[in-house]
């Protein structure tokens, strides 16, 4: 059974596309969203709705003027014409030519606006009537008329009716689109903001650091100031909780160490057998290292994690059942393979594997539990796997043997423990950045693969040194001791 931990370092190094928002962002980008269209419609509506209005106005103001003009040349002899004429053009901007037939004109019609301003002041002047922008190369705002069959042109200044332009639409549309953008921004953030510091207070609650951030109760909506004053409690809770935990865990490991005690002077004095007092000696040495263990737990800031050889663990695990006839034992790794983690908590890890082994792993065959051990590196990680050739589960209940309480067995009458052996397992192996997986096949077997940080490698010499220094102390742990040893989870 391949390790299903092998390509898990792989994967987390790999890039992934991240799609997901903010919450920021997102309300951003909606609200952006909703005033660009809220002006994409109001330009629609201004140019519906102003545009018809301001060509007619354009065309009445035009026609007006050409109208004045021609009845003021109509009634005036040829000497008051010409000044006439002269006036107009100094005082007013309105040139009045004769026009040629040979006249070269480009016609109004650049735009919508133009070419109803065109069809007005066809309508108001009569047949006959032309509007140019362009006259033999001149530009401005040409009127084509008649006076008594002689043809005039008009000419007039085309800023007086100027339509807005381009340049003017877009200074508009940049300045109305930052302001907009900046308001959708500070309104976000304002929005925003009350949700930030609680998810930032809840990671800080999720470290363990309660009092660190505590959120406003006094702020103005009604809202938020109820889930700032439920957060703050539920952290003052939750403090508390942790700290009756810690104490009542402290206290207990304080009460077992002079019952402990004596134990380990009865053991030494009373029991004869060389070989059962040692083994009661390493029952008693591991609940004197799970005792420190629970010590740990009630500092929550304790962590300590050192290279541990992973060979040394395994042998001081399965020294207390090597004598046990129901079961067998192989160990296949490297005497110098190392990896980062706390040794008590390791060998909890690897006594409540073997044991779960031990009681419901038996090969249905034979009655003994035989059950390999192996271990490799790979990568920056160890991989090690438990595995017994018992009769296994089915696929569907591994999910749930990790879970606390959860029996696959309760109809065995081997199943006599509380269910905490593999969820223990999964929790200190997480606690040492490490990583459980369960794989089985019915009437093959379960494996339980783990997946620990690799600590660097050292001489095979001094590996060697240290492990016969280390061996005795290790052979004095035995698994069945451990708090957590009863697994009946299989």
């Amino acid at each position: 059974m391949p390790s299903p931990l092998e390509g898990l370092g792989q994967s987390r190094r790999r890039p992934r596309l991240q799609l997901g928002l903010s919450l920021f962002w997102r309300t951003f980008f909606l609200l952006v969203l909703l005033l660009i269209g809220c002006t994409v419609a109001w330009l629609q509506t201004f140019r519906a709705l102003e545009y018809e209005p301001r060509a007619i106005q354009t065309a009445h103001q035009i026609a007006s003027l050409v109208n004045l003009t021609r009845a003021a040349l109509v009634y005036s002899d040829a000497i008051t014409r010409v000044s006439l004429i002269k006036t107009l053009a100094d005082q007013e901007g309105v040139r009045i030519l004769p026009r040629e037939p040979n006249d070269r004109f480009v016609p109004y019609t650049t735009g919508a606006l133009d070419q109803r301003v065109t069809e007005e002041l066809i309508d108001r002047l009569g047949e006959g009537t032309t509007v140019a922008s362009r006259v033999n190369d001149e530009p401005g705002l040409w009127i084509g008329f008649t006076i008594e069959s002689d043809m005039y042109w008009l000419l007039l200044d085309p800023t007086r009716f100027t339509r807005l332009g381009g340049r003017t639409w877009l200074v508009w549309l940049v300045t109305t689109m930052m302001l907009s953008l900046a308001g959708a921004a500070l309104i976000t953030r304002l929005i925003n903001l009350p949700l930030k510091q609680l998810s930032r207070a809840t990671m800080q609650v999720r470290e363990g650091e309660y009092e660190a951030h505590r959120l406003d109760e006094r702020a103005r909506t009604n809202e938020i100031r109820a889930v700032n004053v439920g957060f703050n409690r539920m952290a003052d809770q939750l403090a508390k909780i942790e700290q009756d935990r810690a104490v009542m865990l402290a206290g207990i490991s304080h009460d077992l160490r002079t019952p402990l005690a004596r134990l380990r002077l009865e053991t030494e004095m009373s029991v004869t057998d060389e070989d059962a007092r040692d083994h009661m000696a390493a029952d008693i040495a591991q609940l004197d290292a799970i005792i420190d263990k629970f010590l740990d737990y009630a500092r929550p800031d304790h962590v300590d994690f050192k290279p541990v050889l992973l060979r040394d663990v395994i042998d001081a695990c399965t020294y207390a059942v090597q004598d046990h006839e129901d079961i067998r034992i192989t160990v296949d790794v490297p005497a110098d393979l190392r990896v980062m983690a706390d040794e008590v908590e390791l060998q909890r890890v690897i006594s409540n594997l073997i044991e779960n082994a031990r009681r419901y792993g038996k090969t249905p065959s034979t009655g003994v539990a035989d059950v390999a051990i192996q271990a490799q590196a790979h990568n920056d990680a160890v991989l090690i796997k438990v595995r017994d050739h018992g009769a296994g589960v089915a696929p569907a209940l591994l999910s749930q043997l990790s879970k606390p309480f959860f029996r696959g067995d309760v109809a065995r009458t081997s199943a006599a423990g509380a269910g905490l052996g593999l969820s223990i397992v999964t929790k200190n192996i997480e606690r040492m950045g490490g990583t459980f997986a369960l794989t089985s096949t019915p009437g093959r077997g379960l494996a339980a693969h783990i997946r620990m940080p690799r600590a660097a490698a050292v001489k095979p010499e001094a590996s060697a040194a240290a492990a016969h220094i280390r061996m005795p102390r290790a052979a004095a742990v035995k698994p069945e001791a451990s708090a957590a040893a009863n697994n009946p989870q299989r």
